[in-house]
């Protein structure tokens, strides 16, 4: 493998890391007050690298039919069709997000749940008084497996760097190598913070503790900006595309 292409890779990856599943998620467990098991974060980032690295592999098998099969499906529609689609379902997304902002507020009083779950699943501490291991390893496995399944169709870093691993002629061993290296760069930021919050526990604790009460008192509203910028990309890419084509 080339130096070009391994830096092309490390920046994709590097980029990858800023999503939901692979920074913002891993920073929600990370603010649960009390002593974080290191083992419980690295639960979570295993399964998300594990799940990309399988679906990378399955994207390399079938690069080839699989473009071929999207082509073949969309040969026969203009792309004006396709683009008044896609503004369809951006502006559905936008709508989307202010019903979900609005059903937030309303189980406002319910975040404690989620937060006792959370402090389950990463402490080991049970709130019902039982022990939580087992239940908390699921959780977390769910929840990532969860995070990436949802994000499958927007992982653009990650296709791009699928494409230039299965473009670049490599013995399959490098092709594995390549794509763990991948999801080992991509969960590297999430792995640094989580080692920096073990480490610094004691001072850390009041930061994160306000942290996570303005994070509970503005889950509503992030929630709501979240998707609705997913539907404003999506919705405005839409509508250039349609006003730069030819008349």
């Amino acid at each position: 493998m080339s130096a070009t292409l391994a830096l092309a890779l490390t920046g994709l990856g590097l980029l990858d890391s800023t999503s939901f599943g692979t920074l913002l998620i891993p920073i929600w467990l990370l603010l649960t007050p009390g002593r974080v098991r290191a083992g419980r974060i690295a639960v979570y980032l295993a399964t998300v690298a594990v799940f990309y690295f399988c679906v990378g592999v399955l994207l390399v098998l079938g690069a080839d039919a699989a473009l071929d099969a999207v082509r073949g499906a969309f040969d026969g529609v203009p792309s004006t069709h396709l683009r008044i689609a896609q503004l369809v379902v951006g502006l559905a997304v936008i709508a989307w997000s202010y019903r979900l902002e609005a059903h937030a507020r309303g189980r406002a009083g319910e975040p404690g749940r989620l937060r006792r779950w959370r402090a389950a699943a990463m402490t080991g501490a049970s709130p019902d008084g039982e022990g939580a291991g087992g239940r908390g390893v699921r959780g977390l496995m769910s929840l990532a497996l969860a995070a990436t399944a949802l994000e499958v169709v927007t992982m653009v870093p990650y296709l791009a760097a699928v494409g230039l691993i299965a473009n670049a002629d490599l013995t399959w061993q490098v092709t594995g190598g390549a794509l763990a290296g991948y999801c080992a760069v991509m969960i590297l930021p999430a792995v640094l913070l989580g080692a920096v919050r073990i480490a610094a526990h004691d001072r850390a604790e009041p930061v994160l503790r306000r942290i996570n009460d303005w994070f509970t008192r503005n889950t509503a509203k992030a929630l709501g900006w979240t998707v609705g910028g997913i539907g404003i990309g999506t919705a405005l890419n839409a509508v250039i595309a349609l006003l730069a084509e030819p008349a």
